[in-house]
């Protein structure tokens, strides 16, 4: 059973009312997305806990960020946990389809960790299922979102799993999103990558900077680079 929270060095996640729990894939999209110095705004599709919110606004004060999130009882858990971290100002919890929700302004860093599984087979937990399939918010809609709130000159960072590459590259590329940067997420140096972190934006460019992540030199036993990328949210690195 999960644990009702996840501490951290600046605060504390709670998710006893969010389907998905703080995921190590997630710390680590919340960690190394660049956070370029033009940045400014940031828009999180899907944001659960608020765990990604949190995240960017520990890394860089001043950001403005809008976090969207369709289920209810995460939305308030997100609220609660923005509003007892020290980064309330910068964070707005936003209870909405991520579909029907406009705008008011682009913005300059998208960050989502959506729905991963496409035509997969489902559990009993109606919530669950809607956080972790992709029925309610498709790659399809995640890249018209992307591309109609992005501003010209920012880009977009999204986790999937590494099964759904092919799927990503083709939608993205319909949809005019160009992949710039791609972290793969591997457990074991000796393990195949799992997850891909991708960076996209409207900007084309002749490469896509690829850039791998070991996640444990031996069980229980982080890499140096994982400990490194993770050292000022962990408690315990």
């Amino acid at each position: 059973m999960s644990n009702s929270y996840f501490e951290m060095k600046q605060m504390r996640i709670e998710q006893a009312d969010c389907a998905m729990k703080v995921s190590t894939d997630a710390c680590i999209q919340g960690a190394w997305t660049p956070i370029l110095p033009n940045v400014k705004t940031v828009l999180d599709i899907g944001t659960g806990t608020g765990l990604l919110s949190l995240m960017l606004a520990q890394r860089v004060a001043g950001l403005e960020i809008d976090a969207l999130e369709i289920d209810s009882h995460a939305a308030a858990q997100a609220r609660l946990n923005v509003s007892d971290s020290p980064f309330s100002k910068q964070i707005n919890i936003v209870h909405a389809d991520a579909k029907k929700w406009e705008a008011s302004k682009k913005y300059d860093l998208i960050i989502s960790n959506p729905p991963f599984f496409t035509k997969s087979l489902k559990g009993d937990n109606v919530q669950r299922n809607a956080a972790r399939h992709n029925d309610d918010l498709s790659q399809d809609d995640l890249c018209k979102m992307i591309f109609e709130n992005l501003s010209d000159t920012g880009y977009a960072s999204v986790l999937l799993p590494v099964s759904e590459k092919e799927n990503w590259l083709k939608i993205a590329t319909q949809s005019g999103l160009f992949q710039n940067a791609c972290l793969s997420v591997q457990p074991y140096e000796t393990s195949k990558a799992n997850r891909n972190i991708w960076i996209c934006s409207k900007l084309s460019s002749e490469t896509c900077s690829e850039n791998k992540l070991i996640i444990y030199k031996s069980p229980g036993i982080h890499t140096a680079v994982f400990i490194e990328l993770l050292h000022p949210f962990y408690l315990n690195l």
